[in-house]
């Protein structure tokens, strides 16, 4: 019998569509050799692939106005009974995430009940994870969801909308410090993929030389289907810059090679 993995994504609001979930399992599965059961945490299943698990998104007990942000993500799927899923190990993926190398060793990586983490590319230092992908054991980090349920506007306050900040303070608190991915697995599409200023404006951005590389995360702007497009908080609702205004070097071409990857 083979190896089989939970990789598990959350989706909620209309940020992303059934087809980026879609894409997002397509990728994963087309890049192991092991047996996947992908879950969806989501309200809306419409238009979701038969071979996706849907489950309900994990209920954070708090007011609904401390219910904000992405700690639906960072608080609410450290449920220690997350899907049924109790005392088994998780691969989470944010659905800007765009696989383009094998997977099979990055599913063996992990050791007992470890929680491991991208060390986050804008951060000096270890204290942060990148939160495009993580896993850990589902019974392991409700301590994470349990705090915030206690103190949500404590935690607001203090991280606002930079939920793997609080996710990563909490792992410290108790482990002492964070379990890293190797480095050159992932890697990021603005620091990582984009030509520096000027040489954007007639080069288009291109996959890293990166023996290993396995993702790559479109974390903040510009996404994956903005990035596909050409577009960088132009011609859009942008809550930093807004409409039809925008520093120069937020300028990215078009990347074809997106449509290669992103199926």
């Amino acid at each position: 019998m083979s190896e089989k993995y939970n990789v598990i994504c959350i989706k909620w609001g209309v940020a992303y569509s059934a087809a980026d979930v879609n894409k997002l399992c397509s990728m994963v599965k087309r890049n192991t050799s092991f047996d996947i059961d992908f879950y969806c945490f989501t309200e809306n299943a419409d238009g979701l692939n038969n071979d996706i698990i849907v489950r309900p998104l994990p209920v954070l007990n708090v007011p609904p106005e401390e219910n904000k942000y992405a700690y639906k993500k960072e608080a609410g799927l450290c449920d220690d009974n997350l899907g049924g899923l109790n005392g088994q190990r998780v691969f989470f993926f944010d659905l800007d995430s765009l696989i383009v190398g094998n997977l099979d060793e990055f599913f063996r990586y992990p050791k007992g009940d470890k929680f491991y983490i991208i060390n986050d590319w804008n951060t000096k230092g270890d204290t942060v994870g990148q939160a495009s992908c993580y896993s850990w054991v589902v019974g392991t980090l409700g301590y994470v969801k349990k705090y915030f349920e206690d103190h949500p506007r404590e935690v607001t306050d203090k991280y606002y909308t930079a939920s793997q900040e609080y996710l990563s303070a909490k792992v410290i608190e108790k482990e002492g410090h964070l379990n890293f991915w190797p480095d050159n697995w992932f890697c990021s599409f603005r620091f990582h993929c984009l030509p520096k200023w000027p040489f954007r404006f007639w080069k288009m951005a291109k996959i890293p030389d990166r023996p290993g590389l396995k993702m790559i995360a479109f974390h903040g702007l510009p996404g994956l289907e903005d990035a596909r497009q050409g577009i960088w908080c132009i011609d859009k609702t942008c809550p930093k810059y807004p409409r039809g205004i925008k520093k120069l070097y937020k300028y990215v071409r078009p990347v074809t090679w997106i449509n290669d990857y992103w199926k």
